[in-house]
């Protein structure tokens, strides 16, 4: 709740109490009417607390929360090297909303799909070699809760001795911190024609 509605909430409740509870000039408020008082000036308060906090401003650090979000893009092509899988599944959303797409007009769609590459990836023909990410420009919302990003990627790697590599491949994503963890909802990788 805003505060401008707060306000008005306050403001309502405050009338409400003088018109309904002002005593006539020589009249005694019975115990009924002091209850109700009492009940209402608590409800005031209660409310005026519950609004209150809903109004504050969440802090973020956006420094830190765009090293955390480099960390992960890093990671997302960097788990290769190793094939280090627990990172991979660490940082793509575990849910059936995931989406990649590819150079090659592959759609990724959830992270069921996303696990099955792991078979290609974990195949000793495949060899990741290096990576490269130029250009990065990161984009937090104002919520803090949203990033995206967009850079050009050379993705260097071998499958069964030959080259099987992105060189100069543009590539936008969207990440959400779930939980206090940032990770990957959608990718899209493409490659400039020339």
């Amino acid at each position: 709740m805003n505060i401008k509605a707060h306000k008005i909430l306050i403001s309502f409740f405050s009338h409400l109490f003088l018109l309904t509870y002002s005593e006539k000039d020589g009249e005694k408020p019975t115990e009924k009417k002091k209850t109700q008082k009492i009940y209402l000036i608590i409800s005031i308060i209660v409310l005026s607390i519950s609004c209150t906090n809903y109004t504050k401003e969440i802090k973020i650090d956006r420094t830190d929360e765009m090293t955390l979000i480099k960390e992960v893009i890093n990671g997302a092509i960097g788990w290769a090297k190793n094939k280090d899988f627990t990172v991979s599944n660490r940082i793509i959303a575990n849910d059936s909303n995931y989406l990649e797409v590819d150079p090659e007009n592959r759609i990724v769609r959830g992270f069921k799909e996303f696990k099955k590459n792991e078979t290609f990836f974990a195949d000793p023909r495949f060899k990741a070699i290096r990576y490269e990410i130029r250009d990065l420009k990161i984009n937090l919302s104002q919520s803090g809760t949203v990033a995206w990003y967009y850079c050009v990627l050379d993705d260097i790697n071998e499958w069964d001795g030959q080259p099987a590599s992105w060189i100069n491949t543009r590539w936008t994503g969207v990440l959400e911190k779930r939980e206090g963890k940032w990770v990957i909802v959608q990718m899209h990788f493409s490659f400039a024609k020339e």
